[in-house]
């Protein structure tokens, strides 16, 4: 199992990124403004079945690639704090767009919607690099089978993000009206995930390969 300290970081920066605006969140907020809040969680029904998708191929494929090349931890490590300041500037460049401005959507089927949010999930390159990039530097050979370890950290992933989303989609079109009320609210927000995001980077950055 994964040190307690290493789970709460892990669980940490899995909100923070669930709370910055990517695909999914666009997504499922503007399935919900346009067809409810019951469409919103049809749809992150498939969101996170391509969550599991994700954590399936990424524990075996880290199991295998840090067994087998020394410095493969190290590679994943700067890229994933690399990509985190990315998310930290898109929060807070100028000009930036509230997920909650979106465009309305054809009414479309459960089965439909369960599987837009399926594909959307697929091809989110968030999710890509939070799997590829992130989850591996909180695995420690030392703490046991990396396998295990890569589930556990991938089942807190996938729980924080689906409740977080779930929330969100419930919640939508009162947000969206609240937010376009009181646009210094969603600027003090980006500020707010930037600095957090960018303190991780950092941290990931400046972190030593575990033993």
């Amino acid at each position: 199992m994964p040190h307690t300290s290493a789970l709460l970081g892990f669980a940490l920066i899995c909100l923070g990124l669930v709370l910055t605006p990517g695909p999914n969140m666009i997504y499922l907020i503007s399935r919900s403004i346009t067809q409810g809040p019951a469409a919103g969680i049809v749809s992150l029904g498939g969101v996170a079945l391509g969550f599991v998708f994700y954590m399936l191929c990424a524990a075996f494929g880290i199991t295998a690639l840090l067994l087998a090349i020394p410095f493969a931890y190290d590679a994943l490590r700067l890229a994933g704090a690399g990509y985190l300041l990315w998310l930290a500037w898109q929060a807070v460049k100028p000009g930036g767009r509230s997920p909650f401005q979106v465009r309305k959507l054809a009414i479309d089927s459960p089965r439909k919607l369960f599987a837009m949010g399926f594909v959307t999930n697929l091809l989110n390159p968030k999710i890509a690099m939070l799997y590829l990039a992130l989850l591996p530097q909180f695995i420690d050979p030392a703490a046991g089978s990396v396998l295990v370890q890569s589930v556990v950290l991938g089942a807190i992933q996938i729980a924080i993000s689906v409740s977080v989303n779930a929330m969100i989609a419930l919640a939508a079109g009162s947000i969206a009206l609240f937010l376009a009320s009181r646009p210094s609210w969603m600027l003090v927000q980006r500020w707010l995930m930037g600095t957090v995001l960018a303190g991780l980077a950092v941290r990931m950055a400046v972190e030593a390969k575990k033993a």
